[in-house]
């Protein structure tokens, strides 16, 4: 019988020691993209959340390493592996869910759309500027009275001579109000069509969401089309239906359920480190039984997460991962992190209400984050329709 050497310890940042089950080249990306978020964010988010911005200049900054689209082929995209772009998610998270919203809207909903979606002219003119953060791009599906209902959208296209014209309102847009291009989802008499619409378009407005108590290092607007003229090569020509922009949801879930990893895994390491450093009854909190089991149970879900987040990278690149299986990786992963973040935000005690830690920031972000791209109850039902093969939601 092997005995295990005792002298070897554990590492409490990588307990079951997945680094080993990542390739050199996923371990590079990893680091280059905790490095950016280390140096370039984590310093000044603090700030950008209690202000309610994001620097517009970061767009640039990450087309400069190469992460927006990475996961495309072509037209200025890195071409990467779904786990190392699930990685990526990771780390853009570690440092704020605004940040991986950001890169998620541009690369896997506005860039994905026209990738999958889009003509030969329409992926020229856009999706190397979008790579290289040049120009941002923004995705308008969920409306006032359709969000888990994408098929009541009320905003309608119709067809004059050549042009198109289009009406209607979209709600909770991320990177609404500074996007060059929205992508736009429509009714027409056709089906569901998808629409790029370019900033400046006479008709088309945009109006920030204020007074946001999470996601505040991101910009979401609202998007009102007032009989929006078009002409006819605005229109995907590929999407004929709602499967359009649900398979750019997918895409968007998917990174998800390894951001929610990054922003568990950055409230363990503070309550972690928090608790080896405060000292209370002239010993550090750390060595108290009771808050010895909330890190060990803080960290049995961030690796549990973490392991399901890469299985389900694997299965991606395999091209066997199907939406319902995405659907069980968001919820849960984001359910698991909520779960972290209060349970970290406990063990820093009033510290853990201060912008000076990350946890409170995180955990406010993880608020919107279980019910964007998908609420925790939808893909609880989605789940359910798949074990007993009965479709709850009508």
């Amino acid at each position: 019988m092997a005995v295990a050497d005792t002298k070897i310890r554990v590492r409490p940042r990588d307990y079951l020691e997945v680094d080993a089950l990542l390739s050199d080249e996923e371990r590079d990306i990893r680091d280059t993209v905790r490095a950016f978020v280390n140096d370039r964010v984590v310093p000044s988010v603090g700030e950008w959340f209690e202000e309610a911005r994001i620097p517009l200049e970061l767009a640039r900054e990450l087309g400069e390493i190469g992460v927006l689209g990475m996961h495309l082929h072509g037209y200025g995209c890195a071409g990467a592996s779904a786990t190392a772009y699930g990685l990526t998610c990771m780390e853009l998270e570690a440092g704020d869910s605004g940040l991986r919203s950001l890169v998620s809207v541009q690369g896997s909903l506005a860039m994905y759309a026209i990738h999958r979606w889009g003509s030969e002219e329409q992926k020229q003119e856009w999706l190397p500027r979008m790579a290289a953060g040049e120009a941002i791009g923004c995705f308008g599906l969920t409306e006032p009275d359709a969000g888990s209902d994408p098929s009541s959208m009320r905003t309608r296209a119709r067809r004059d001579g050549s042009d198109w014209i289009l009406h209607g309102q979209k709600m909770w847009i991320t990177n609404g109000s500074v996007a060059d291009v929205a992508v736009v989802w429509a009714r027409t008499d056709e089906g569901v069509r998808g629409f790029l619409v370019p900033r400046g378009t006479d008709g088309f407005t945009t109006q920030d969401i204020h007074r946001k108590l999470s996601l505040r290092a991101s910009v979401t607007s609202e998007l009102l089309l007032d009989d929006v003229r078009l002409p006819a090569d605005a229109i995907l020509p590929e999407a004929t239906s709602l499967r359009g922009p649900l398979s750019c949801l997918n895409e968007a879930r998917y990174g998800i359920v390894w951001g929610a990893v990054g922003a568990a895994r950055a409230c363990f390491e503070a309550a972690l480190d928090y608790s080896l450093e405060r000292k209370q009854f002239d010993r550090p909190i750390a060595s108290f039984q009771i808050q010895q089991q909330k890190l060990a149970w803080m960290a049995l879900e961030v690796n549990r997460a973490t392991l399901l987040a890469l299985h389900l990278g694997r299965m991606k690149d395999e091209g066997r991962l199907r939406p319902e299986h995405v659907s069980m990786g968001k919820l849960a992963n984001v359910n698991a992190a909520l779960d972290v973040a209060r349970t970290a935000r406990q063990v820093l005690g009033a510290n853990g209400v201060t912008l000076e830690y990350p946890v409170i920031r995180h955990m406010n972000n993880l608020e919107s984050v279980v019910t964007y791209e998908g609420t925790a109850d939808v893909h609880a039902l989605v789940i359910g329709s798949a074990l007993t093969g009965i479709d709850a939601f009508r």
